[in-house]
């Protein structure tokens, strides 16, 4: 049985009111009150307990076409949120059961039951099924196993790898048998955390000189697998380092997508000739078939304390979009995590 109060008359939540250019600005957005729905035939009544930041959220918030359709003006945005259910309409959900959803950016959102999935609090906490559980934890697994063929004896460098993908990704190398993990982060303390805590062989923080050179003292022996979260300098290093028959992921580009213009490619591409390399981006929505192998696999990583995770979390549905902006600037150590 729920121990939860009385339910409040208004929800708030995050509005976007014009698309950004550049870097998204306070003007850009409003957090609004919001009349609370009750549940129809087939819907369930969520109260957020935790919300998902994302830097893929960033292409929403433009009108150009992605893979994603673009927020909408003046209402509720949308992202990653676990919650616990109030009030059901559908059948197989409860007050009290907890569930995954994607009506994030709000503290209370009325869902069709059929876009939830239920969780399990006991098995991990909630905060969990947002990260390393959760979509985050999939795409870097589908990523670094399905898409960049990653084979055992493999050396792997990865970008942003002091964030919730990066982290995840270098781990899963190094317990199934990668010959060298390295890594680059924003600050000395995640190039720390990289290789005292999460067993990267080698680290290096991009702000201290060019990503190229670091790379190659970091990778004497060239690279077989890149995971690029970043793009820019580091897609452009990556190249010059990967080694005959190397292949790079292509996860996000997060040093562009506050650009104004267009960001010019990598120099080197002709070297893909000479290796016969391979760059190949994907979406984690393409890998949903792996989440059973993905859970029975990294699940009891994450019990024996093998697979090690980090979370950042920012309190309050006020401070949303200071969060998010935050994953923007790097300031995250693993997954920022909202926390109602």
């Amino acid at each position: 049985m729920s121990d939860t109060p009385a339910l409040p008359a208004v929800s708030r939540e995050w509005h976007l009111l014009s698309r950004p250019v550049g870097w998204p600005k306070p003007d850009d957005f409003a957090l609004a009150d919001a009349e609370i729905r009750q549940p129809g035939p087939g819907e369930v009544l969520v109260r957020n307990k935790y919300l998902s930041v994302d830097p893929y959220m960033r292409g929403r918030m433009s009108a150009a076409k992605s893979y994603a359709a673009p927020f909408e003006l003046g209402k509720a945005m949308q992202g990653g949120a676990v919650g616990e259910v109030i009030a059901s309409g559908a059948e197989g959900m409860a007050p009290g059961d907890h569930v995954l959803h994607f009506g994030g950016w709000r503290e209370y959102a009325t869902i069709d039951a059929q876009h939830a999935v239920k969780v399990d609090p006991d098995a991990a906490p909630l905060s969990t099924y947002l990260g390393v559980l959760g979509m985050t934890g999939l795409t870097a697994y589908a990523g670094l196993l399905r898409t960049a063929s990653f084979k055992e004896g493999d050396s792997v460098f990865v970008s942003g790898a002091a964030g919730a993908v990066g982290s995840q990704v270098g781990q899963i190398a190094r317990l199934k048998g990668a010959s060298r993990v390295i890594g680059s982060a924003g600050s000395d303390e995640k190039v720390k955390l990289l290789v005292e805590e999460y067993g990267f062989d080698a680290a290096f923080n991009y702000k201290n000189g060019p990503v190229s050179e670091q790379l190659r003292d970091a990778a004497p022996d060239g690279v077989d697998v890149y995971f690029d979260n970043v793009g820019g300098d580091h897609l452009e290093a990556a190249i010059g380092q990967l080694n005959q028959g190397g292949r790079i992921a292509v996860c996000g580009m997060i040093s562009v997508y506050n650009n104004t213009e267009p960001a010019p490619g990598p120099k080197n591409l002709t070297r893909l000739i000479q290796t016969r390399g391979r760059i190949e981006g994907f979406l984690v929505g393409d890998h949903y078939d792996l989440q059973p192998q993905f859970v029975a696999e990294v699940g009891p990583w994450i019990r024996s304390g093998e697979l090690k995770y980090r979370e950042t979390v920012v309190e309050g549905i006020e401070n949303n979009l200071e969060a998010f902006l935050g994953v923007l600037r790097g300031d995250n150590t693993g997954k920022m995590i909202v926390k109602l």
